[in-house]
């Protein structure tokens, strides 16, 4: 067993002596794993009462009869044209009322019982024929769901799930505040969903009533949820126990994946940073698909092996850049390796996508070598990393509710954006090298020492007192800006700011200044002095100790950071938003007072994480994203697991994995 490597292949563009070649490339780079039938539903199903599974049939024997690994999708990413001209509902209305025709992808109304019925109908027969072949280890429904639909049918799914959610009118409209603007519903069919002919203006973010878009985010998450299930089970009358998933997007907006991760038997996502230069969102990433299932490891189920081909530019990862950051997916819970694509399409929108295998077939390309030497590395590795769980203390919470609601809300500040917040938090717990968890808000805390809050804008489900609880037993609770102002329905809380953390933070908020990006009011703690931008609570102690104060403006001296004492712990309050340095600064303060700091905490660009074996075993993954040489500290001792001698001095780009006796700084 070792680790699945290999990824998205598709043959049925090709000719067969195109697959002769392929499969002589795939022995070459140890690929042992193919995902095959993403977008084949308009070959195997070319009418509405017409099945040729020919095609499909070829592609899995082959694969089999060459001793790999299939990922078997069911192909409903994207649907046939016969279907949107026999069937116009299957199309999306968008956001400004037009009913698309056929084309794109992501092109399917989760409403529509047309669409539901034909895809549900061949992942059937899909599983039906499939079924029981040993080359078979996961089943791939859809591909990267997203988007939205507005169409009469999704007018009339949002009712039904908004009756099912609120019961009553009566209920629907205290919790919408429809007082507000003559909006009190009568009928349940006077709800119409929040689009641009509806409460929005200036687009998606703008809306006159928060909690009615609030709500049809949520329903449009649902909405295609009820897709993947519909068609997983399918699959299940045939094959009730080959894992079934679908791919996500890391840090995706429109989709709650914290809905969906119960309903999928592993987690896997598709790595497309928006640049070279962003190893630590990548972190943040992989640890939050990861935290779906509770810890359990993922498939990095895409990634380009040097190139993307849908931005405006799109920058080639540099000489040892893809083995680093596919070795930084398995230091975060990978127990897959795959890219998108195997080789390189010939036409259409991705024709300079990046692939293992160019347009020309070669062997002796970089970008092949480096992933036949990644190949002969995971090969070497074998099964060690397999199953491992990350040993965290350390919790990020992260919220979609959160997201959502904190961005389509007209204030305090348009220019404060959720991810950004949560970006700046996670990026100091990962230069520090906490082991960590980004984990939802409804999940446990008892195991984690520290709890790290940013933007958690909305308080719901008890999550204030299992907070107070995390201080109360001696941990430490940090919170930020813009947190504790609404609850569940995105209504302000008749309260005191921060609403239902103020007694565990020991502050009160009465007022708040936003400010364009080029106002700066720096912060000092601690005799250092950081900017501060954006956002300027005027926080008030209520026993929380200051550590922070604004250096100008009328509330100059007045607090900015403060640490309040709640029983045997503490609990950490910024009110401003500070710079990274800054962030950092006080992460690093609440990560010394419980051991947590990782052995490379002080060396710029090296990240370390620990992953800890079904065996009990301690690996430490460590990783050099800088351009230069670095020396590593004793902690990072003994023989590296990749090459196979000691490693004390890690190269640009370079990786080092070290067994669990040189890894005790955690005991």
């Amino acid at each position: 067993m070792r680790i699945p490597y290999g990824g998205d292949y598709n043959p049925e563009q090709w000719p067969k002596e195109v697959w002769d070649d392929d499969y002589r490339l795939f022995a070459a780079a140890r690929i042992d794993t193919l995902t095959v039938g993403v977008f084949t539903w308009g070959l195997t199903q070319p009418a509405p009462d017409v099945y040729d599974f020919s095609t499909l049939d070829r592609i899995v024997e082959r694969a089999g009869a060459e001793g790999k690994r299939i990922c078997l999708a069911t192909g409903t990413g994207a649907h046939p044209a016969w279907m949107a001209r026999a069937h116009p509902s299957v199309t999306r209305t968008d956001f400004e009322g037009r009913r698309h025709r056929f084309g794109q992808r992501h092109n399917s109304c989760p409403s529509s019982p047309d669409f539901r019925r034909y895809s549900t109908e061949v992942a059937r027969r899909i599983a039906e024929r499939y079924a029981g072949n040993p080359a078979i280890i996961a089943w791939h429904v859809g591909n990267e769901y997203g988007g939205a639909c507005y169409c009469e049918l999704c007018a009339a799914g949002f009712r039904d799930w908004l009756q099912s959610r609120y019961g009553t009118l009566s209920a629907l409209n205290e919790a919408w505040y429809t007082t507000f603007w003559s909006h009190t519903f009568t009928d349940w069919d006077e709800i119409e969903p929040p689009s641009a002919l509806t409460e929005h203006w200036r687009g998606p973010d703008h809306t006159a009533f928060q909690g009615i878009t609030l709500d049809y985010l949520r329903f449009m998450s649902d909405a295609m949820l009820a897709n993947y299930r519909d068609e997983k089970a399918a699959i299940r009358q045939s094959d009730p126990d080959t894992p079934v998933t679908t791919n996500f997007m890391g840090l995706y907006r429109p989709i709650d994946y914290h809905r969906w991760a119960a309903d999928l038997d592993f987690v896997s996502w598709d790595n497309y940073p928006p640049d070279d230069r962003s190893a630590a969102r990548m972190a943040l990433a992989h640890d939050l698909m990861r935290g779906l299932k509770g810890g359990q490891p993922f498939w990095l189920m895409e990634q380009t092996p040097s190139v993307t081909a849908c931005r405006d530019v799109n920058p080639l990862k540099r000489p040892g850049v893809m083995r680093l950051w596919s070795w930084q997916a398995v230091a975060h819970g990978a127990d897959a390796v795959l890219f998108f694509q195997m080789r390189a399409g010939r036409g259409a929108s991705e024709k300079y996508h990046g692939a293992v295998i160019g347009h020309a077939g070669r062997s002796d390309t970089r970008v092949f070598r480096e992933v036949a030497d990644l190949g002969a590395e995971l090969s070497s590795l074998g099964a060690v990393t397999l199953g491992a769980r990350t040993p965290a203390k350390v919790a990020l919470l992260f919220d979609w509710d959160s997201w959502w609601a904190l961005e389509i809300s007209d204030g305090p500040s348009r220019l404060v954006r959720y991810l950004d917040v949560v970006t700046t938090y996670h990026r100091a717990l990962w230069q520090l090298g906490a082991d960590l968890d980004v984990i939802p808000v409804t999940a446990p805390l008892d195991s984690y020492d520290v709890v790290v809050a940013p933007a958690l804008h909305m308080i719901k489900d008890g999550l204030a007192d299992r907070l107070t609880e995390v201080a109360s037993r001696g941990g430490t609770v940090l919170a930020t800006f813009l947190s504790g102002r609404v609850d569940g329905n995105d209504n302000a809380f008749l309260a005191d700011v921060p609403g239902p953390l103020a007694r565990l933070l020991g502050i009160r908020v009465d007022e708040w200044d936003a400010r364009e990006a080029s106002v700066v009011n720096p912060v000092t703690m601690n005799g250092s002095t950081f900017e501060s931008r954006l956002l300027f609570e005027l926080v008030i102690p209520q026993g929380a100790e200051v550590v922070g104060t604004y250096r100008s403006d009328f509330y100059a001296g007045t607090a900015a950071v403060t640490r309040n004492t709640h029983g045997a712990g503490h609990a950490w309050y910024v009110g401003a938003g500070l710079s990274q340095d800054g962030v950092t600064h006080v992460v690093r303060e609440v990560l010394t007072r419980h051991g947590l700091l990782g052995p490379c905490a002080d060396l710029p660009d090296v990240e370390t994480a620990v992953r800890v074996t079904p065996d009990g075993d301690r690996l430490l993954f460590v990783l050099n994203h800088g351009t230069v040489p670095v020396d590593l500290p004793a902690a990072c001792a003994g023989p590296d697991l990749i090459s196979g001698h000691p490693v004390r001095t890690l190269g640009p780009n370079g990786v080092a994995v070290y067994p669990s006796q040189f890894t005790k700084y955690h005991d």
